[in-house]
């Protein structure tokens, strides 16, 4: 957690809070600022948040 923290410029609190639920919806740019840090696209966030709400997607 403290060097996604240190890589990303996100305070090891945030990341913390994001990691235990207490914050539920962070700020689009703590998501964009954590993805980089650990080597994820937007869009494969997005995929990912998809699957999880409707379940996995199949490729056409």
């Amino acid at each position: 957690m403290v060097d996604i923290a240190a890589a990303s410029g996100v305070p090891a609190e945030t990341v913390r809070k994001i990691e235990t639920g207490r914050i539920v919806t962070p700020a689009f740019f703590t998501v964009a600022a954590l993805a980089e840090a650990v080597g994820l696209s937007l869009e494969e966030i997005v995929a990912c948040c998809a699957e999880t709400e409707t379940g996995p997607r199949l490729s056409a």
